[in-house]
């Protein structure tokens, strides 16, 4: 998949041939820095993008039907009943001056031709069932009369309202502190197993990908750089993007007031990634092939893909126990 953006400084290349498959009752977790291109990924699924100055390449194919190539009305009966998305920010993607029971039932209408009195109480069962008590008052508020979390419980449940078969999940705990965040994303795993859903989860936080997902692709300047089974990735992982995030995670373990590990410099402008590889102006272990050529995505074992000219050697980390929670106890240590 391609998605290039025409600016006056050039072409954004926000996703740059991106490839992935996804089977039904798995989840893939995306993970990267802010401007990796995770979110333009997911809304190119979708093809919720403007039609102006947009390049689009490839195939996005659901179900053997050609989602890229479909038309505008084909497309509108798959979204929310076929694949459904959860946003990251639910005071954006809710209406503040609709009720919460009518933006429930708006979708229900529309793709299961159902009455009004059938769609609010299935509505009032879904808000139950996402963990919001006394649904049957809830439907008659409005947004900016629930807290953060149960905005976030409601966006979830208009995803859900149609029994979608895929469910694209983009940064659902962003402005959610940590207790909440557990809460919604025990939910989420809850529903995709009792629907069995496939779900991309995407994130910046490796914790949160930890313990939930199937397979995690590690995304870097539009371009996927690393992907594997989750236990591989905590246990063998190749790129040295991922080397680094792992670092820059704190650990419970270390001293009080110890400088945190941080990934030196900044992302990489989209719109002149030069010839080589995006994260060698960042990476301590570049050299010059790194700035020279850019690495093709290798597989070093089945199912494990990686583009690094001089990745991670085996016995070069001690990635330490992850936690039920899914949020590591103590992350990823350099052995000496």
């Amino acid at each position: 998949m391609v998605t290039h953006f025409l600016t006056a400084r050039g072409t954004v290349k926000a996703v740059d041939c991106v490839s992935f498959d996804l089977q039904r009752g798995q989840t893939l977790g995306i993970v990267g820095e802010s401007g990796s291109g995770k979110t333009v990924l997911l809304r190119s699924i979708m093809r919720m993008l403007p039609r102006v100055n947009v390049v689009r390449g490839g195939e996005v194919t659901y179900d053997g039907q050609p989602l890229s190539s479909m038309s505008d009305s084909d497309l509108r009966d798959i979204r929310g009943a076929e694949i459904s998305m959860v946003f990251q920010d639910p005071m954006t993607s809710l209406n503040p001056v609709v009720r919460i029971g009518r933006q429930i039932t708006e979708t229900m209408r529309h793709h299961l031709k159902i009455a009004n009195g059938e769609a609010t109480r299935r509505a009032a069962e879904l808000l139950r069932s996402v963990g919001i008590p006394d649904p049957e008052r809830r439907l008659r508020e409005y947004p900016h009369q629930m807290s953060g979390g149960m905005r976030q419980r409601v966006t979830i449940a208009i995803a859900l309202s149609c029994g979608p078969r895929l469910l694209l999940a983009d940064e659902p705990t962003t402005a959610l502190d940590v207790t909440v965040q557990a809460q919604i994303l025990d939910l989420l795993t809850q529903q995709q197993k009792e629907r069995f859903m496939a779900m991309i989860l995407v994130t910046h936080d490796l914790g949160v990908v930890a313990g939930r997902t199937d397979e995690i692709a590690v995304m870097y300047a539009g371009r996927i750089v690393e992907r594997a089974p989750t236990t591989v990735l905590f246990t063998a992982m190749k790129h040295r993007y991922t080397q680094a995030l792992f670092r820059s995670i704190p650990r419970v373990t270390d001293p009080a007031h110890r400088r945190l590990d941080t990934i030196p410099g900044r992302p990489p402008d989209l719109a002149n990634l030069g010839l080589g590889c995006p994260f060698a102006p960042r990476c301590r272990y570049a050299r010059e092939r790194c700035v020279a050529e850019s690495p093709p995505l290798m597989q070093v074992a089945p199912g494990h893909l990686h583009a690094c000219w001089y990745p991670v050697e085996a016995g070069e980390l001690d990635v330490e126990v992850v936690t039920r929670s899914g949020l590591p106890a103590s992350t990823v240590e350099q052995a000496s």
